[in-house]
Parts: C-alpha cells; structure tokens; sequence
C-alpha cells in the first residue's frame, strides 16, 4: 500500500495521501461519507471516473456510496470537500436511488491492481482542475506480489493512459459531458436513431433529462420508448416539471399511465394537475414548483432559497408570496418580490412588506396573450391563478419563448 508520497507544493503526505489539492483515491474507500454539518450519512465504496481521451485525462465523476444499506451514486458537484476523514458533502439532500453503471465509466476498484507494463497501478492520485473538479493527474505504480507488493514510484498519469482510454464512444460521450444542454441537443438531433439511442442509454438520469428538455417531443418519445419505467421515471423526476408534462402528454396513453403509476405520488400528482390544461395555455406551460412563501417569512431566509443551485435562474429571480398553504395550489395569493428588491431590503424584513406587484393570469389564457401580459408588464415570471385566488404556478420568459418562436428554430442556429 502507499505510504507516502512528495505531492504538489512540495509536501510530503504520509498515510492517507491528501494534500490541499489533491487525494489518491484508495485511500478514501470505507471512509466517511458526511453532510455538511458532518453528521455520518454512509461509507466510499468506490470512485466513478470517466474515461480519457487524447491529452485529456480522467476526471472523477462521484462516488459511489453505502448509505442506508443501498449502494447509490453522489454526483461530483456534491462534494463539498475531500480530507483524511473521507468526503463531505454540501447542502441539499442525498439522492437514494441505486446506482447504475454507464456504458464507458470506470470504477476505480477495477483498475487497482491491473498491469502497466512491469509494474501494478497501485493508487490513483485525483487533482484539482481548472474547472474546479477532480481529474487523474498522476497514478502509484509498484513491483510484487501481495503482501510484498510496494509502491516504486508516482508518475504522470500518461504512463497508464491505456487503463483509462475509452474509446471513440467514450471520447464522445466525455466531450458532450463538458456541452450546454443546447449544444448536446443539437449533435443528438443530427445523428441517426440508432446512434441517439445509444447515447441516450449511456447518459445519466440528470443529464438525459436535460437533453430531453432541448429535443421535440417525438425525439424524446422515441429516446425513453424501449427504456426499463423505472428508469424513465428516475429520468422524468429531474426534469422541470413542464418538460416532464409535454414529454408524458406526447405518449401513448397506456405507456403514460405505467409511468404516472412509477412516479413518486407527489411528483405524480404535480404532473396530473398539469396534463389537465390545454398544452397551449398559462396552465400546460406552467412550472407547478416556483419559489413560494408566506408573508411572515425573513428576507434572508428567501434569499437562502433563491440561491439554492437546484432551483432554475429564471424561478429564482423572485419569490411568491401567498398565505398558506405554500404548496400549490396555495392559498391566497399576495404578489411577488424580486430577488434584487430583496437585496436592498434588511435581512430581517418580513417579505410581506416586500411586495412589488401582484399581476396574474388565469390558467386558460393562450399562450400568446401569456406573452403579451410579459411583455407589457416586462416581467421574468408571471402568477398563474385560479377563480379562487389561490397560486398554481407560474409562467416564466423561458417558458413562453419556446412557444413563440417558429417550429424548428433551434436547428436554424
């Protein structure tokens, strides 16, 4: 095993191999896996890591976690820091759906042991990159066998760039992985069915969803048609949840009822409410989740729910101010505050004194005279409400701009 080794900045690290920006990742397996506060929510079981391509090295996707008896997956860019007591996590909630291996991932245990010319990768040392991520910068290679195996050397990790070379379908995969949505849409859209398929089954439930949400909606229908319903479920449940209700509105019926049946009655509910409306209407393009809060609430508490990263730019730009229930369909509902009103506002101020318009429209309005309200009253969202004054939802610009411009416009860019 690794002893110790001199890493970058000159330091000697002894043990478990970390330094400030850099860790090797064996080292990290059985360790804790934490919250924020540090509260133990599991164990490391294994490093994801996706493949390399030419000069581009490996980088480290997540991890994969027991938690609750389940082995499931945590995303990169929920690591909040890395240190001899194993990983940490930063804000939200853990995901704890099991994981799913993906056509052209690695798992570092795999690699362990294999064979470098004369030698054995040891351990895998995991840097910080310019994108603030985690990537294969060197790799711990040794001579022996078992218990007499030892660490010889640290090189670069092109000495066993062979280990995680991919391929062509891994090459494409990686470089799409590093795309906007948009830009992976438009090279999805131009390939041929077959090729789109394979692709689609080797995205993650996060980044399928996203693409799901730049293609049209027989794409989509044809991408998730053979998939397990589980997995479309898994899928479905990361998308907004408009996306999710064109997407379930453009299938078949008896498909459609497997998949409500598969969902999370919550998230069920949520989408039912929307397959109610006409597609073409305030109801059918309607996000059913935006920022929602009653007039008591803090200003800083709103803003700490603005900046949250799961929720879209155009949701966060305000908050909805209703009497309770919060949930929509809420109760009474009051008006908006935007989030730079709220910056200039002391962090103590009840929002309900922060309300700086209550404009709405009814959830059978056609989606053009939804534009027109937008546009008129230059708003970024703008309330849905029912006959009762209770919230439904809310129509954002991003929303009402797919609706208004001509059919296939994203593919003239």
């Amino acid at each position: 095993m690794l002893v110790g080794s001199r890493l970058a900045g000159g330091r000697i690290c002894v043990g478990y191999a970390v330094s400030y920006d850099r860790v090797f990742g064996a080292r990290l397996l059985r360790l804790a896996l934490t919250d924020e506060s540090g509260a133990l929510l599991g164990r490391v079981e294994d490093v994801v890591l996706a493949p390399s391509y030419g000069d581009v090295p490996s980088r480290a996707l997540g991890f994969v976690a027991n938690v609750q008896r389940r082995h499931i997956f945590v995303n990169i860019g929920r690591v909040g820091s890395i240190g001899d007591t194993g990983v940490r996590l930063r804000g939200g909630t853990v995901d704890l759906r099991r994981v799913r291996p993906r056509a052209g991932e690695l798992l570092l245990s795999q690699l362990l042991g294999r064979r470098v010319g004369q030698e054995t990768l040891m351990d895998v040392a995991l840097g910080r990159d310019q994108g603030g991520g985690w990537s294969v910068s060197e790799v711990a290679l040794g001579r022996g066998r078992g218990l007499y195996r030892r660490t010889r050397r640290v090189a670069d990790w092109k000495e066993a760039s062979a280990l995680f070379d991919g391929g062509p379908m891994a090459a494409e995969l990686a470089a799409m992985r590093d795309m906007h949505p948009t830009d992976v849409a438009s090279t999805v859209h131009a390939l041929p069915p077959g090729r789109q398929e394979l692709i689609a089954k080797s995205f993650s439930e996060e980044e399928l969803a996203d693409l799901l949400e730049e293609l049209p909606e027989e794409e989509q229908v044809r991408l998730v048609q053979d998939m397990e319903i589980d997995r479309v479920a898994d899928v479905v449940e990361e998308m907004e949840p408009d996306d999710a209700a064109d997407l379930l509105g453009a299938m078949p019926d008896e498909r459609r009822g497997e998949l409500l049946a598969a969902l999370e009655p919550e998230e069920a509910a949520s989408l039912r409410r929307l397959l109610s409306y006409a597609e073409s209407t305030a109801g059918g393009i309607m996000t059913p989740e935006p920022v929602v809060v009653s007039p008591d609430v803090a200003v800083a508490e709103v803003l700490a729910r603005l900046r949250d990263p799961g929720v879209p730019a155009a949701v966060a730009a305000q908050a909805f101010i209703c009497e309770p229930p919060t949930a929509t369909p809420t109760g009474r509902y009051l008006g908006t505050a935007g989030f730079q009103r709220l910056l200039r506002e002391a962090p103590a101020e009840m929002i309900g004194r922060c309300v700086e318009h209550n404009t709405t429209v009814p959830p059978d309005l056609p989606e053009r005279q939804v534009a027109e309200r937008l546009a008129a009253y230059n708003l970024v969202a703008v309330a849905v409400c029912d006959g009762n004054g209770s919230l439904l939802g809310a129509v954002s610009v991003d929303d009402i701009l797919e609706r208004v411009l001509p059919a296939g416009w994203r593919w003239r860019r």
